[in-house]
Formats: structure tokens, sequence, C-alpha cells
């Protein structure tokens, strides 16, 4: 119940959206302070982001809030303008392993 009331009853945003490694932070027009008025748990959310980025996880672990709520006010948040949200940063393709043999052959050349 608690959870349903802090949400306002909205859904889960996509995953895409706000993953578990999507970095957060405050945005620039945060900084004048908007007239929506926010629930304590949105506040909280904007006073651990004034410190940089975090994590959708880390924010959920501050605030001892179930990851789905976290989800919900920070897609809230962010629809708002108080927030921007990153994506996660894409993995690095694989480096041929030939590549990193002409390195390593060309380091033991040049340092023995």
């Amino acid at each position: 119940m608690r959870s349903y009331v802090i949400t306002k009853g909205r859904g889960l945003p996509d995953d895409e959206q706000l993953s578990l490694i999507s970095l957060v932070t405050v945005s620039d027009a945060q900084q004048q302070r908007p007239s929506r008025r926010l629930t304590p748990e949105e506040q909280g959310l904007l006073e651990l982001c004034e410190a940089g980025y975090l994590t959708v996880a880390e924010l959920a672990g501050h605030t001892r809030l179930p990851l789905g709520v976290v989800r919900i006010l920070l897609s809230g948040l962010t629809e708002g303008g108080f927030v921007i949200v990153r994506p996660p940063v894409e993995r690095a393709s694989l480096v041929d392993a030939r590549i990193l043999e002409e390195v390593l052959n060309g380091l033991q050349a040049k340092f023995g």
C-alpha cells in the first residue's frame, strides 16, 4: 500500500529508459527550483543527485526504497525537468586477439 501511495499509482517506466545502471543527476534547470510541490521521497532523491551522477541502483540503496518505486519517481522527476538520466555506456566490442598479440610482440621486442 505505501509504495502505491508514494508512486501515486503510476506504472514502471521502460527498462531502456531507466535501467539499474542508468546515471542520474540534477538538471541545470533544477537549480531554479520549479514551483511543483515535491514529495519527501522525490526531494530525497534530488538531494542525493546534487552530489553528482549516481546509478538508479545506488539511489534505491541510499533511500532504502524499492527499486521499482525509485524508477517510477525518477521517471516523474525526469518528465518534470528536475533530473537528467544518461543511459549506461555501451559495452565495448571485443578486441581481436591477433592485434593484442602484435602489441605484446612489439612490447617484448622493444623492452625485452
